[in-house]
Order: C-alpha cells, then sequence, then structure tokens
C-alpha cells in the first residue's frame, strides 16, 4: 500500500470525513457490540490501527480497555486528541508496529486495511500475529464481496474480500476465526462487515 498517497487523500477530506463518521453514535450498534464482544476484557494493551478520529479507540476505553489509537493522518490524530483528552493517540501506520513481538492483547483494524493490495494483505495479517500474544485477539472491518477485486471508492481505491477467503489467510497467519458478522448492501452502503480471530499457536 503506498501510505503517503492514501495519507494525503484522507487529511485532503478530513474534515468531511470526521463530520460523516467521527462519533460513536454514527457507528452501527451491531458493530460496537461486535468490537466490545471481542475485545472488552483482555487484560493488556490493545491498539486501534487506522484510528481516524479516535471514536472507537474512545469506545474501547469506555470499556475499560487499555486501547491505544494509531493513524498516519494527522489531521485525525489532531481531532482525536482535542475531542477524547484522556485518551491515547499515535502517529503511525499499521505496516510499521513498533512494539515488542507478542506484547499486545488485542488489534482492531476497522476499516483500516481496505486500501491494502491483496498481495500485502497476508505480510500485514503476519505483522499482526507477531505483535500479538497467543489467545489475543484480531477484529477486522472489510467490504465484501464474492472475489477479491478493488472498486472505486470515494477517498482512494478500495478492495472487498471474500470472507471465506479472510478466514483461510488468517489461519495461515496464525488466527483462527471466531465470529464473523456481514450486512448485504443496501442501495446506500456496500455489503460489508467484520471478522474476529484469535491468536492461535506459536
Amino acid at each position: 500500500m503506498n501510505v503517503e498517497r492514501v495519507r494525503q487523500a484522507y487529511a485532503s477530506v478530513a474534515e468531511v470525513y470526521i463530520g460523516l463518521f467521527g462519533t460513536r453514535e454514527q457507528v452501527h450498534p451491531d458493530d460496537l457490540a461486535f468490537i466490545g464482544r471481542h475485545l472488552a476484557g483482555r487484560p493488556g494493551p490493545v491498539l486501534d490501527l487506522g484510528c481516524g478520529p479516535g471514536h472507537l479507540t474512545d469506545h474501547l476505553r469506555s470499556l475499560g480497555v487499555d486501547a491505544t489509537g494509531i493513524d498516519p493522518v494527522g489531521e485525525f490524530i489532531a481531532h482525536a486528541r482535542k475531542t477524547h483528552p484522556d485518551g491515547r493517540y499515535q502517529l503511525g501506520s499499521l505496516e510499521s508496529l513498533a512494539v515488542a513481538d507478542h506484547s499486545l492483547a488485542g488489534i482492531l483494524a476497522w476499516y483500516s486495511l481496505i486500501h491494502l493490495p491483496p498481495q500485502e494483505f497476508d505480510g500485514v495479517l503476519a505483522t499482526f500475529r507477531r505483535a500479538i500474544s497467543p489467545s489475543g485477539m484480531l477484529v477486522l472491518g472489510l467490504f465484501e464481496g464474492d472475489e477479491v477485486a478493488a472498486f472505486d471508492h470515494k477517498v482512494v481505491t478500495a478492495y472487498r474480500w471474500p470472507f471465506d477467503e479472510v478466514s483461510t489467510r488468517l489461519a495461515r497467519a496464525g488466527f483462527t476465526e471466531v465470529e464473523r458478522l456481514l450486512r448485504p448492501g443496501d442501495g446506500q452502503h456496500r455489503p460489508h462487515g467484520a471478522i474476529a480471530a484469535i491468536a492461535t499457536g506459536r
């Protein structure tokens, strides 16, 4: 993924994006429940990678999670720090996680892998597995489709995935799927959903 291209694309629409998606109230209740179900109550740090305006990091912290939001877009981090002053927000990218091996209780990557070219997907999952402790949890939000395919996202090119394919790739990286949530397209929204997987093995 061209991180700088994606960063610039989101920075150029940061104010609009924050207005459309930047609060907990703008998140579907089923999504909030899914995130809480799999990441609340876990002892140890959790990273919200691609945290955007920081609202989901704040949601996790409201559930007692030791969560830190990380995003490459400075405008998002500035907004998150101002809006959620008790939270922790840092500039960074998911491709270069500066954390010790097996040091995380979980990772939330909520639609933050959608711009990742398919050939880079496995490498990022391997990075996540390196960072997450055994029995730690990974929660992904993704666009769903019948095949891996690019589409013209409003900000920058994104990809849709068959969730069975995602589950297979998660297994190769050392995760086991424990739950998925799918919502069909409704004319306004593309088919999308979430998948939660636990770190197994090594």
